[in-house]
């Protein structure tokens, strides 16, 4: 199954923050969201990413005026991205291999959506189904 399968299922809605969003206002928008990391772009395009795991890895060291401080300060500014065309269990081998939860989409250098790990385990378990379903009907048909 391709990227562009996932997001058809899913939407291609893409949260996203500028680098200048304080980490108050990112932990806001991921509540509101019910999601673990935002894209961080500015008018070039992608520049980062945040997620909760970036906050509770720089809490320790600025304290609560971690809140304070600009996105840019706790983001991956290496992002690991993926295309639409691209197969999922790629995808899933370098989520595996760069230890990321979520990886944007991009096409053309243009931010088209983001899938997450939660998104990967559900392809495979639908994959499975399907392929479970096949196998019993074709041997209970003879």
């Amino acid at each position: 199954m391709r990227i562009a399968d996932v997001l058809r299922n899913k939407g291609s809605a893409v949260a996203t923050v500028t680098p200048q969003t304080t980490v108050a206002e990112l932990l806001a928008g991921l509540a509101e969201h019910n999601i673990g990391a935002m894209v961080v772009v500015d008018s070039g395009g992608v520049v980062g990413i945040a997620s909760e795991r970036d906050v509770v890895r720089k809490l320790h060291r600025f304290g609560a005026e971690l809140l304070n401080r600009p996105v840019s300060d706790i983001m991956t500014a290496l992002v690991a991205t993926c295309g639409p065309a691209d197969q999922v269990d790629d995808l899933s081998e370098l989520m595996t291999e760069k230890r990321v939860r979520h990886i944007p989409v991009l096409e053309d250098g243009r931010l088209t959506g983001i899938v997450s790990i939660g998104d990967v385990v559900k392809t495979r378990m639908e994959e499975l189904h399907a392929e479970r379903e096949q196998l019993h009907d074709y041997i209970t048909q003879g």
